[in-house]
């Protein structure tokens, strides 16, 4: 392989290395209650992601099987990594998915998905 090929590749590597974490966005590294996990009735929901988002642009959505959804409003610890739900009354037994959207401070960037958990 000619010299400036490798010279090539190994620069634009290196900028892919160190901008990546430009890029990167909140993951998810830890939620109560725990995906497919079966609970008594949570009194709230918190989510840890690996960086701090913003709150104005991150919130929750709550669906029971059926498709009957409940409002979960939302508040971002002061540490910015912690985003914890409380729905507006008592969950019935029944299995739910709860959706979530965090956009990253660092970067801006939207993460979203959701799980599966069942009330007893």
């Amino acid at each position: 392989m000619p010299k400036s090929v490798v010279g090539s590749v190994l620069f634009f590597g290196l900028i892919a290395a160190y901008a990546s974490p430009a890029f990167a966005h909140a993951a998810l590294l830890d939620a109560d209650p725990a995906p497919n996990s079966t609970v008594a009735a949570p009194k709230s929901f918190k989510l840890t992601f690996s960086e701090k988002i913003v709150p104005a642009f991150s919130g929750f959505g709550l669906a029971m099987d059926g498709g009957r959804s409940m409002s979960v409003p939302s508040k971002v610890s002061a540490d910015g990594k912690t985003m914890t739900g409380t729905p507006k009354g008592s969950l019935p037994p029944g299995a739910y998915k709860l959706s979530w959207h965090a956009a990253s401070v660092e970067d801006g960037h939207r993460t979203e998905s959701a799980y599966s958990f069942k009330v007893k």
